[in-house]
């Protein structure tokens, strides 16, 4: 009786934990759409300031190099703290697999709803349970690179000013420094990106890119 009570107070705490971690993934979820949506409207809110200064103001130079710097400071800090969300929500799916794991074993008919995982790779088991690729190329449809994406653009911009007002360039050698900022702005926040994932384990091979239902 006391082994049958012990084995009902685990599983009342298995299920408690599990929906501990549907929570904190739901509260990781929420603080990325909210810190998305702050910079978002963050950069719009510039852009429309800067269109009715454009109309009155002689020289748009001082309120630009204000708050240019602001934005992508802001983006940067942005960009980081989503891929810290990205991590986490990756830990605790991988920790819910380990929780499905155990239901799968309760009984023969479980493991119709609670699919096993491939053999040694817990993670590729929480990727492929959002429904993604298990492949690098899915690190650029995630917010954190839309953050990374919009603030790189603004990053190549400021380069292109700066290029065209300190360095005397003209419009296009300008446009094509900013274009190469970009594009190398881009790349480091990716690179960021791909790191951080690979140190919770999300190393996708060239065959694996399916997810599972």
């Amino acid at each position: 009786m006391e082994q049958q009570a012990r084995e009902q107070a685990f599983i009342t705490a298995l299920v408690t934990e599990h929906f501990v971690l549907q929570s904190a993934r739901s509260a990781t979820i929420g603080e990325a759409n909210g810190r998305a949506s702050i910079y978002l409207g963050t950069v719009s809110s510039a852009l429309v300031a800067f269109g009715f200064l454009a109309q009155v103001a002689t020289r748009l130079d001082p309120f630009v190099a204000a708050v240019l710097p602001a934005l992508f400071i802001l983006g940067e800090f942005t960009y980081i703290r989503l891929v810290d969300n990205g991590v986490e929500s990756l830990l605790v799916l991988q920790r819910i697999q380990r929780i499905h794991g155990y239901y799968r074993s309760l009984t023969p008919e479980a493991e119709q709803f609670f699919e096993a995982p491939p053999p040694d790779d817990e993670m590729a088991a929480a990727v492929a349970s959002t429904g993604v690729r298990m492949a690098w190329v899915g690190i650029l449809f995630t917010s954190g690179s839309m953050i990374a994406a919009v603030n790189s653009i603004l990053g190549g911009g400021g380069l292109a000013l700066l290029a065209g007002r300190l360095g005397g360039l003209g419009s296009g050698p300008a446009v094509l420094v900013g274009m190469a900022g970009t594009l190398v702005l881009f790349g480091v926040h990716l690179r960021y990106g791909m790191r951080r994932a690979a140190q919770v384990g999300l190393r996708p091979q060239p065959m694996r890119g399916r997810a599972r239902r």
